[in-house]
């Protein structure tokens, strides 16, 4: 995630700070000095640290268990509204990913728990209604506040997790799409919900009503990518018609290419034909503005880029392109020379193809050019 810092590495799993929960840390304690003093401040800022703590031990939950079935974290992220685990892949299994969207809240009962019997934290009223209020003991306002976490995040609202366990008991009955369709639309009219009630009642809300918004949508778009990439042919949806540069050129070189055509994305490949890297219209413009006319497309390029071989699948190259956080994946040929490129409009491309009725009507089936991508028709046809 960008505008992120890496602050350790945990299991394998690099932690990560966004610059607003940082600025959010700032504000609270310049906004707790000016009203109340020195003292509070830093109770205050202490406090939101501690609770974020616990927010970080919620995704350490997450992460734990779906190593154990294989799936990776490389990243968490801990943002103003909460923590983001980024795993590397989706459970293929429902009750796998039950168990690991369940994991989380659980983490913060069991530490509700331990305040409880350990720290002689109480639970109640005042401590519910007053968690900003440095009169009731930090134990109790802690405990109170990690069963709120556990109680919120389990809203059958996707991406929240009681979402994700929607999802899992939807996918056994209906399919893994139509059950993520269904939990991220709840989670969309959740987030107009939230919107509104924080219109009038709470900023925050608001901010966190956007933020479930975006993820619903992202993750519906994603799974149903996924769906229509299965079993085609890497070669059958590759682009095979685009410029390539040299890391040698000059980035000007480099320009005047991206005036005179459509592309925005170029590959990078060394003498050989071998993929090195990928320059995009961002790179271009970041170089132009740092170094000027005289750098290189090898100083500008994102690399090492990832490939796939021809003869892989466009899943494969799909879930490399989610993996790496990457818009483009380049396909190579055995020798390792590039042949092609799968970006990310060529997956948007392939779902309108997918979902296209052949205009002659055949009640919903795939349309010629999506049956001929798809290798159901020979090219011929």
């Amino acid at each position: 995630m960008s505008w992120s810092l890496n602050i350790g590495k945990v299991a394998g799993t690099v932690v990560r700070l966004h610059i607003t929960f940082v600025l959010f840390l700032a504000w609270i304690f310049a906004s707790s000095y000016a009203a109340h003093g020195a003292a509070a401040a830093w109770n205050t800022l202490l406090f939101v640290v501690l609770l974020f703590l616990c927010v970080l031990l919620h995704e350490f939950g997450h992460i734990f268990t779906a190593r154990t079935f294989g799936v990776l974290t490389p990243y968490v992220t801990l943002l103003p509204i909460g923590g983001v685990a980024q795993l590397e892949r989706i459970p293929e299994k429902p009750w796998e990913e039950f168990l690991i969207a369940i994991a989380g809240p659980a983490v913060n009962v069991v530490i509700a728990a331990m305040l409880i019997v350990f720290a002689g934290a109480h639970l109640g009223a005042s401590a519910a209604m007053g968690v900003d209020d440095m009169q009731i003991p930090m134990v109790d306002r802690l405990a109170t506040v990690n069963l709120f976490l556990a109680l919120f995040n389990l809203i059958p609202a996707f991406p929240m997790d009681g979402g994700r366990v929607l999802r899992a008991a939807l996918a056994s009955r209906i399919g893994f799409v139509r059950a993520t369709e269904r939990a991220a639309s709840i989670g969309q009219f959740t987030a107009f919900v939230l919107g509104f009630i924080g219109l009038f009642y709470n900023p925050i809300l608001v901010f966190i009503a956007i933020f479930v918004y975006l993820a619903a949508s992202s993750e519906a778009h994603s799974v149903a990518l996924r769906a229509v990439s299965q079993g085609v042919p890497v070669r059958h949806a590759m682009m095979t018609d685009f410029i390539t540069l040299q890391p040698e050129t000059h980035i000007d070189e480099a320009v005047e290419t991206l005036l005179r055509t459509a592309q925005r994305t170029f590959p990078v490949v060394d003498g050989s034909g071998s993929f090195v890297g990928v320059l995009d219209r961002a790179d271009i413009l970041k170089s132009m503005k740092q170094a000027g006319p005289d750098a290189t497309v090898g100083d500008a390029m994102t690399a090492p880029a990832p490939t796939v071989d021809c003869r892989a699948t466009l899943e494969q190259a799909f879930r490399l392109m989610q993996e790496n956080s990457a818009t483009t994946v380049g396909v190579t040929d055995i020798s390792g020379k590039l042949v092609g490129l799968v970006t990310s409009e060529t997956l948007a491309e392939m779902m309108a193809l997918m979902v296209l009725p052949n205009r002659v009507g055949n009640g919903g089936t795939f349309s010629p050019a999506a049956r001929r991508v798809r290798g159901l028709e020979s090219s011929a046809s």
